[in-house]
């Protein structure tokens, strides 16, 4: 192996093992308004995180399962990897080959701001066809049983949350900071998502964005 591949598969390793990401921060609720899209740093990962009471259905539906929360916060990354309840380099290695993958659900009972401190979180503004948009592409994303409803594959990392299959493969090409890019995408939002790899890649297209929404352009 040449060192240029040994440091792409480095890099890309080290990004897939940033996509296991810590519990969030419970505090007071404050009340969320409009429509809005919370854009979430955790470390190397990012998730989005959608108000409830904006949803419609079907994630509407989804959100029923979850009483009490004021968003749902959402991410994706490799099953096995994402699932292990202990960081593994084999399973990060072999998951940057394509394989199934997970959508993380957590039901946040507080804005996301507050969950995870205003300086990890971008909030931007949608139209409510661009709302409708992110939230299709992430009903899409979740693969659904015959009956419709989305798969459950098992219990989160933390109280409030839960796994559930993916209906896209994850790939050291389009890992969780890629998915999350192509969501905002769909919801009109001027992020390009070719290229993402890295949290920092999005999150500064995503307060770039936050500034120009801010100044009215």
């Amino acid at each position: 192996m040449t060192m240029r591949a040994i440091f792409v598969v480095g890099m890309a390793a080290t990004a897939l093992i940033a996509c296991s990401t810590p519990a969030p921060v419970t505090t007071s609720p404050s009340p969320v308004g409009g429509q809005r899209v919370a854009v979430i740093e955790r470390g190397w990962h990012t998730d989005i995180g959608l108000p409830v009471d904006q949803l419609s259905a079907p994630l509407a539906r989804l959100a029923l399962d979850y009483p009490g929360a004021q968003v749902l916060e959402f991410g994706f990354g490799d099953r096995a990897f994402y699932m292990a309840r202990e960081e593994n380099l084999n399973q990060a290695l072999a998951a940057l080959f394509p394989g199934p993958g997970a959508i993380l659900l957590t039901a946040l009972r507080v804005p996301a701001p507050e969950a995870f401190g205003a300086e990890h979180v971008v909030v931007l503004r949608l139209s409510p066809a661009g709302f409708d948009g992110l939230s299709e592409y992430v009903w899409q994303a979740l693969a659904k049983q015959a009956d419709g409803t989305p798969l459950r594959i098992g219990d989160g990392p933390y109280p409030g949350s839960a796994f559930y299959a993916a209906s896209q493969t994850y790939n050291a090409f389009f890992n969780c900071n890629a998915w999350t890019a192509e969501a905002l995408s769909s919801g009109n939002l001027p992020i390009e998502p070719h290229g993402v790899l890295f949290a920092d890649q999005l999150m500064s297209q995503a307060r770039h964005v936050a500034t120009r929404q801010r100044e009215g352009r």
